[in-house]
């Protein structure tokens, strides 16, 4: 239970220090912009995409280390976190490989010019945006998983009824909100208020686990 809280909590250190680094999550199709910013530090987007591997490879642990915990209470709801989870992790590591290629496309950019640049970054917009599809498609994922394991938590109170009920809210809306985004993707207002919500769901909850393994070893 402690290393499933440690896990939530690194994962979301992993995820702000990582767009410390340059990675952006999600929203950023200036392609132009992106291959100028990686051909000026490829460094620093190397690093950054090591560390959003690290968080997705993070997710993966996640989800066994709190299968574990929690199978007794209902094996049903926990194949569903750990399929959901983990299908959202393998879909954006999958997606890395795609997004590496911009170091390629970053290098030819620097010593092209006229239409041929106009090319690479043609190229640059189409993995983003590939890259954005993924992301919110991978999210869907996360809200099922997430709901999954927040009815566990209401059902059985082995967690505060109050965090069970925090995360089915949270998924709830942040699952809509990427369903609407995906048809009308100019309607963010629901996905930037359940992604909020999530954010705070996850931090608490990690903080609780982490707590409570230490009061109750």
């Amino acid at each position: 239970m402690g290393l499933s809280g440690f896990l939530f909590l690194f994962i979301i250190i992993t995820n702000i220090v990582s767009g410390i680094f340059g990675y952006k999550t999600f929203g950023d199709v200036d392609s132009d912009a992106q291959l100028q910013k990686i051909n000026n530090d490829p460094t620093k987007f190397k690093i950054s995409v090591v560390l959003i591997l690290i968080e997705h490879l993070s997710i993966i642990s996640l989800a066994v280390t709190l299968f574990i915990t929690f199978r007794t209470y209902n094996i049903i709801l926990g194949i569903i976190w750990c399929i959901f989870r983990i299908g959202e992790a393998l879909i954006q590591i999958y997606d890395k490989n795609n997004y590496w290629g911009l170091l390629n496309l970053a290098k030819q950019y620097s010593d092209t010019s006229g239409a041929e640049r106009d090319a690479l970054i043609d190229l640059g917009r189409s993995v983003l945006k590939t890259k954005e599809f993924r992301f919110v498609f991978a999210q869907l994922f996360f809200s099922i998983g997430t709901l999954a394991y927040s009815i566990l938590f209401v059902t059985y109170g082995d967690v505060l009824t109050i965090i069970g009920w925090f995360g089915i809210v949270a998924s709830i809306l942040y699952g809509f909100g990427n369903g609407i985004f995906l048809i009308k993707p100019n309607f963010k207002v629901l996905w930037n208020i359940g992604g909020l919500l999530i954010l705070l769901f996850e931090l608490v909850l990690g903080g609780w686990l982490m707590w409570y393994s230490v009061i109750i070893p």
